[in-house]
């Protein structure tokens, strides 16, 4: 019979769940108009655009598992992931705000080198906090249910935050009729309050004296960890750069479920990435309103932060993985339905869009739910803690995702014929531009996220695996304990 589950305390939930202020501003803001600053304020054009948005998440991509090495082994030798997640949330502002910050009259080819060094300093913060922020969860509890808890209220947070940061900063930068003054205030502000949530979240990482490998019987660490602390001591001794490497790859090769989980969610973050870029083009050439981009915004939103508790109740009565396949199914059907906006844009497309934000809700809560719990039944089949090379590698294949559906985009408008512009000029866009961008944000997202369905179909985790895996970690921890007081 599994044992009962132990509650979070809610300041922990809050807290944790504030950390995805900052995730959700760097997720939402560069996505929504970074290209579009880009290309039609800098005069970039299309390609090299998105050319510097994938560049600098592909850097992104390749420290992340090596930045999950560390954390692993930060864990083992002082007790607490902490130290880079405060690395990142005090770097990452300033460098978000240089992103955003290119003097005008610079060339378009100094601009776009200046953007990328800058987002490519703003990405790197952003993982120091993001990878370790990722592995908390399966540490502060072993729970399937609580940790469904523990990440819905943080996908609730971190769906006011896209709203605010979706729907606000495009508003922020509107108030200032120099586009460059625009953007740099905007980017401030966010940047500012993006640090503050990641501050306020670095204080949930759990701080323990001495080692995890000697404090192997400490009540405060969930049974699962309790029973793999020594081997995770004896195997964090590697400090070499690629030990990082290996161990999440090896992490994905031997964890068929995380290879479902992470195929799934890649996809999906290439579908909602290609969305996210594509909605400020589809509010200027498809609605002919650059202002309709926050409603755009709050359509997709507003219904997600109110439908984001339904889908815990989902997961109590059918489970994580059903509940995730169902929610991804409700996205493509909105999906497919906007394809309409080919023939006829209107304001009728916000319907659909609310639809897949009440989908996208559970797509995001469901998944980062899922993940702790592949996290502890590795741990438990292998004996070693590997979290934060799990967070690694996931956060390496979110970012790839994000950054492809950028790229995406960028090479629809490159190949439809859209027509870059800098800061003041006035250009008409092709028929088949137009064309392109109502594809990009409907159709394909769909296939995608189609796709996604599929992959899931190796994912055979289920709650009696995970309640009774947490039932058998915590009596080998207990047995563990007991023969260190015999001794």
């Amino acid at each position: 019979m599994p044992a009962p589950e132990r509650s979070l305390p809610r300041g922990v939930v809050t807290r944790y769940a504030i950390g995805s202020i900052g995730t959700g501003g760097f997720a939402t803001l560069p996505g929504l108009v970074l290209v579009y600053y880009l290309t039609d304020t800098l005069g970039v054009a299309a390609l090299a655009a998105g050319a510097v948005v994938t560049a600098a998440k592909v850097w992104d991509v390749v420290i992340d598992p090596w930045i999950g090495g560390r954390s692993d082994r930060a864990l083992v030798g002082t007790g607490t992931r902490r130290r880079g997640m405060l690395v990142g949330a005090i770097g990452l502002p300033l460098a978000f705000a240089l992103t955003f910050s290119v003097a005008p009259g610079l060339g378009p080819v100094a601009s776009g080198v200046w953007v990328f060094l800058a987002f490519l300093a703003t990405a790197t913060f952003f993982s120091l906090f993001q990878v370790p922020y990722i592995a908390l969860p399966a540490e502060l509890t072993p729970g399937y249910d609580e940790r469904t808890r523990l990440l819905t209220w943080r996908v609730v947070v971190l769906t006011i935050a896209i709203l605010l940061f979706g729907a606000g900063g495009p508003e922020l930068r509107a108030m200032f009729a120099d586009e460059h003054l625009g953007y740099f205030a905007m980017a401030l502000v966010a940047g500012v309050a993006i640090g503050a949530g990641m501050l306020i979240a670095t204080t949930v990482a759990p701080r323990r004296r001495g080692s995890v490998a000697t404090r192997s019987t400490d009540a405060s660490v969930g049974p699962d960890l309790q029973a793999v602390a020594a081997g995770a001591g004896r195997e964090a001794s590697a400090t070499a750069p690629a030990a990082g490497y290996r161990e999440g790859f090896a992490a994905l090769r031997r964890s068929a479920p995380f290879r479902a989980l992470l195929g799934a969610f890649v996809l999906q973050g290439l579908a909602t990435g290609l969305m996210l870029a594509g909605a400020q083009f589809v509010a200027t050439w498809v609605l002919h309103d650059e202002q309709a981009v926050t409603l755009l915004f709050v359509a997709l939103i507003a219904p997600a932060v109110l439908v984001t508790p339904l889908w815990q109740l989902v997961a109590r009565r059918i489970g994580k993985e059903r509940g995730f396949v169902v929610a991804s199914a409700l996205f493509v059907v909105a999906a497919l339905v906007m394809i309409g906006l080919v023939w006829a844009p209107g304001p009728w497309v916000y319907a659909p869009v609310a639809l897949a934000g009440a989908a996208y809700a559970g797509m995001q809560s469901l998944p980062m739910a899922m993940l702790p719990d592949v996290i502890a039944h590795d741990a438990r089949e292998t004996g070693l803690d590997r979290a934060g090379s799990f967070g690694g590698v996931w956060t390496a294949g979110e970012t790839a995702g994000m950054a492809l559906g950028a790229t995406v985009l960028t090479i629809v408008l490159a190949l439809t014929g859209y027509l870059e512009s800098t800061a003041g000029a006035a250009v008409t866009q092709p028929a088949s531009a137009v064309a392109g961008i109502a594809v990009a944000f409907s159709a394909v997202p769909a296939v995608l996220v189609a796709l996604s369905i599929v992959a899931m179909r190796g994912y055979r985790l289920r709650r009696a695996d995970i309640d009774g895996g947490w039932s058998r970690a915590a009596d080998a921890a207990h047995a563990v304990q007991d023969e260190r007081t015999t001794r």
